[in-house]
């Protein structure tokens, strides 16, 4: 039996060569199948797709040819592709399940399966485990492949290699005229990912001047981490000041998360992304409705809601947590502060080339600089300051942490007046002056993660040292 394959918050994520393996991807293909049958939705196709990571092309034909043997209909976009297009696909085509090979932003080591479910959004817990589950327990010899050129000869493998019904889907929702005339010039970063092409295309349909920078295949991702923040986006920076762009904007390695420079060549958080595109839909575009944020997102959010008569909804840390709030409450939008987010009408999923494009609408429609739309808002809402840092561990230090801050609730004494302390996921202290910390285990990494989040930097950083301290993590 091969090892076994878990389920985090971002599907299932594992290092390439050592769990993350040809058998295992074609076992976890072999309970999807079952799981079809069971289900008698064997006459919906399956869509998959993948990334640019080392082997990602030959982990999706895999999995699609075990799909096959089984009689299971299987759409393959046979090109490095968005995950966000992957989401997209299954739900214009009505599919029941939907598969994307990438780890999104972890190192390059790994690679991983995201599982879609009716609708092109993320698999909801109860389908993850119950799936890890039987996968877990099926025998190697029950798994069944059958050749690549047979599938396609049976029709049991169809093949797309267009992006234009996702492109053009995002293109028929954004204000395509006010963008023409606001002359952008536009810096674009796909940290060697898979954006380039669909945002290329739209922003060049809109008439913006766009650079690109580190477009080529790379499957180190040229020794840094697929993901857009302030310590990676160094050369997106000085290319957005060197060329006076209007902006700068980078994806991760599947370009559902999005990270932006503004035009000050200064790191836009995604926290004021999405307080940002919120204020802009409910003022400029006149929409209604609640926001939805993780519990490791900015309390800003709450204070745009409030001012507009809405609610902010608080979920756990996990994208399928958001889409599922938002289905529930007609939210706006929603999303996280790791740079996903999401937009009533479009795909309940991550979508950085979607969000990208909106936030260029935006610049356009206001007729103003992004620093200075971004000052306004905190004139009228005030700011606050979130400061985050990850830690490793070994297995038996995670025990140790697990004890004493899950199960002993030995929390560090922070010398502010708490409010209320929460353990939805992880173990959150909310503070009577607005600010906020919190402590959690990460669902797709070893590390604990830790955010805080206060009037000022250097008060959030304070919070952040004395967990430092009290756990003696670093």
């Amino acid at each position: 039996m091969a090892d076994q394959i878990v389920f985090g918050t971002g599907g299932w994520r594992a290092v390439i060569a050592d769990t993350f393996t040809k058998a295992n991807v074609c076992r976890l293909a072999q309970g999807l199948a079952e799981r079809i049958q069971h289900e008698e939705v064997a006459d919906r196709p399956v869509v998959i797709g993948y990334d640019q990571r080392f082997l990602s092309p030959e982990f999706a034909w895999w999995a699609a040819q075990t799909l096959a043997a089984n009689g299971v209909h299987v759409h393959l976009i046979d090109r490095p592709a968005p995950t966000p297009m992957i989401m997209w696909t299954v739900r214009d085509k009505g599919c029941a399940y939907g598969l994307a090979v990438t780890a999104s932003h972890n190192p390059a080591i790994y690679n991983g399966i995201k599982v879609f479910t009716e609708g092109g959004r993320d698999a909801e817990v109860e389908i993850t485990a119950s799936l890890q589950d039987a996968v877990n327990a099926i025998p190697d010899e029950q798994v069944r492949s059958m050749p690549a050129d047979k599938a396609l000869d049976d029709g049991l493998i169809t093949v797309q290699t267009s992006m234009n019904w996702y492109i053009d889907a995002i293109l028929d929702q954004i204000d395509l005229e006010a963008i023409r005339h606001a002359h952008l010039k536009v810096v674009l970063d796909p940290m060697f990912g898979v954006s380039r092409t669909c945002l290329q295309t739209i922003l060049m349909t809109a008439r913006c001047d766009v650079d690109t920078i580190h477009e080529r295949r790379d499957t180190l991702f040229g020794g840094r981490l697929p993901s857009p923040n302030s310590k990676t986006l160094h050369s997106l920076t000085q290319e957005v000041l060197e060329r006076h762009a209007d902006l700068g904007i980078a994806t991760d390695g599947d370009a559902d998360r999005l990270g932006i420079i503004d035009d000050q060549g200064r790191f836009l958080h995604p926290n004021q992304v999405l307080v940002l595109l919120y204020t802009y839909l409910l003022e400029e575009k006149g929409w209604t409705g609640p926001v939805v944020r993780n519990l490791a997102t900015t309390h800003l959010l709450d204070r745009v809601a409030e001012a507009h008569g809405q609610r902010c909804y608080e979920v756990p840390v996990g994208f399928k947590w958001i889409s599922s709030k938002m289905a529930e409450t007609d939210a706006v939008i929603g999303g996280e502060s790791s740079g996903g987010l999401t937009v009533k009408g479009h795909i309940q999923g991550k979508d950085g080339v979607y969000a990208a494009s909106l936030l260029v609408e935006m610049i356009a429609r206001k007729g103003r600089s992004l620093s200075q739309i971004y000052a306004d808002i905190e004139e009228r809402y005030g700011r606050l300051e979130m400061v985050e840092d990850d830690f490793g561990f070994t297995p038996e230090r995670k025990a140790e942490l697990t004890q004493q801050i899950h199960v002993d609730k030995d929390l560090p004494d922070f010398g502010l007046e708490v409010d209320h302390v929460s353990d939805l996921d992880g173990v959150k202290v909310y503070f009577r002056n607005g600010g906020w910390v919190i402590v959690r285990f990460s669902g797709t990494e070893p590390l604990l993660r830790v955010f805080a989040e206060m009037p000022e930097a250097a008060m959030a950083q304070e919070c952040i040292d004395k967990v430092v301290a009290k756990y003696q993590l670093g």
